[in-house]
């Protein structure tokens, strides 16, 4: 028991030596996340995808059904063992014994249809790259939008918490004086409805930002709950070349427009495959045997096999293909002109975002919140009507959130013309894949 009660009494010291240190690091706030560039979390984005080991899986499987096609067929060996037996023809047995037989076949098709089948193959490995180039091209643009999307929705949420605690603060002190009249009854009545609905507006700027979060983080590989927090910067939008010098681009770059051009000349070899196949494949057989019986036989020579009839009937398979070419080409230029029709939408409405946000200074936003500021204090001091007071801090808030949006959809347009145009912007170069802890 003594020996208890000393364990009980030393147990019960060093907790109430480590509690305090205990408590402080309990206590002790999580460290708030680093700010990240845009453009870095861009390229990280476009670096540990997990979506894009497929596409560089699709690009091995077309390289090794390039290495298939580039092959020869596996020669065959043919080997028999038997027993002769030779007799005159009176029925008399001049002897017996083994005779065995071996062949070597390789089969060697028409000039030219090894080369096609490569080049088919070949076709295969660049539809497959674009691919890989086209996806990390779309990649860029969504992580772009989505952390403006939650930078805009940061520094929104940020601006109506602040506008709200304004409102909360004055509310407060107007709860704690005494209203004379109906007049100041109705002012508190305002401050608690528009309390109300700027806390409402703060929620939703909230949740705008956690939801452009969850899916920036599923697309860089990262959980789902990670804090972000982007940097503030300046969207630079800058004005676009004229219709012809996009389209013009957008014909040797577009990768909807590469991809057409490349199934069509695909499909074009396809074409010169399938009337090179009318010729048929030959077979040639080096062979060698023996036998002894009555005496010693060797046989040795070379054999050639050849289809009948000689000209293959592939009429089917070359109408076939010449179908599937021009059912390419028809998709090449609905792409085309659905190209230009894309082109010519996003670059009118990112013209039009241009000109409608030239018309405000660059300080317009500081000076609304300065406003919305000056009209707090002047209204605690009795120097401005409470319809004023309100209107100023809620018009504030309507700017900042139009102008934010106004600043995405132009970033969105101009982000489509470069993916349309095959902009160097819109094909960045993947980054070092960073390991994961």
């Amino acid at each position: 028991m003594k020996f208890l009660y000393s364990l009980c009494t030393a147990a019960s010291g060093a907790a109430f030596f480590f509690l305090p240190w205990m408590s402080a690091c309990a206590a002790e706030p999580a460290a708030e996340p680093k700010p990240v560039a845009l453009d870095t979390l861009v390229a990280e984005t476009v670096a540990n995808h997990p979506e894009l080991k497929f596409y560089e899986a699709e690009i091995s499987a077309a390289k090794g059904g390039r290495r298939t096609a580039g092959s020869w067929s596996n020669p065959e060996i043919n080997a028999s063992l038997g027993r002769v037996s030779a007799r005159d023809l009176n029925g008399s047995n001049l002897g017996d014994g083994p005779v065995w037989s071996v062949s070597v076949s390789q089969t060697f098709e028409f000039p030219g249809r090894q080369g096609l089948r490569k080049a088919i193959a070949n076709r295969q490995i660049e539809l497959a790259e674009l691919g890989l180039e086209q996806f990390r091209a779309a990649l860029a643009v969504r992580a772009r939008a989505l952390g403006y999307e939650l930078m805009a929705a940061q520094q929104l949420a940020q601006a109506t918490r602040e506008v709200a605690q304004r409102f909360q603060d004055l509310l407060a002190v107007l709860v704690q004086r005494e209203t004379a009249g109906v007049a100041p009854l109705l002012e508190m009545r305002i401050i608690e409805a528009s309390a109300f609905t700027i806390g409402h507006r703060a929620s939703e700027a909230q949740v705008a930002a956690h939801k452009a979060q969850l899916e920036l983080n599923q697309l860089r590989g990262l959980s789902v709950t990670a804090p972000v927090v982007i940097v503030r910067q300046a969207i630079p939008l800058k004005s676009l070349p004229g219709l012809e010098s996009l389209m013009t681009m957008a014909r040797n770059q577009n990768f909807e427009v590469r991809t057409r051009v490349a199934e069509l000349e695909q499909q074009g070899l396809r074409v010169n495959l399938a009337e090179n196949e009318i010729w048929p494949a030959v077979t040639v057989s080096p062979f060698y045997g023996k036998q002894v019986a009555d005496n010693r036989q060797t046989q040795f020579g070379l054999g050639v096999s050849l289809p009948l009839p000689l000209i293959q009937r592939n009429q089917g398979n070359i109408d076939t293909a010449k179908a599937r070419k021009i059912q390419a080409e028809v998709v090449l230029n609905v792409a085309l002109r659905e190209l230009e029709r894309k082109i010519a939408g996003h670059r009118a409405a990112y013209e039009i975002y241009l000109e409608q946000m030239a018309k405000w200074p660059a300080d317009t936003a500081d000076r609304f919140r300065e406003a919305a500021l000056k009209a707090d204090e002047n209204y605690r001091l009795g120097a401005l009507p409470v319809a004023t007071y309100t209107e100023l801090q809620k018009q504030y808030l309507d700017f900042l959130e139009s102008l934010l949006s106004t600043q995405r959809e132009a970033l969105e347009a101009r982000q489509q013309l470069e993916l349309l145009s095959g902009a160097p912007s819109a094909t960045p170069k993947p980054a070092p894949q960073t390991p994961r802890k």
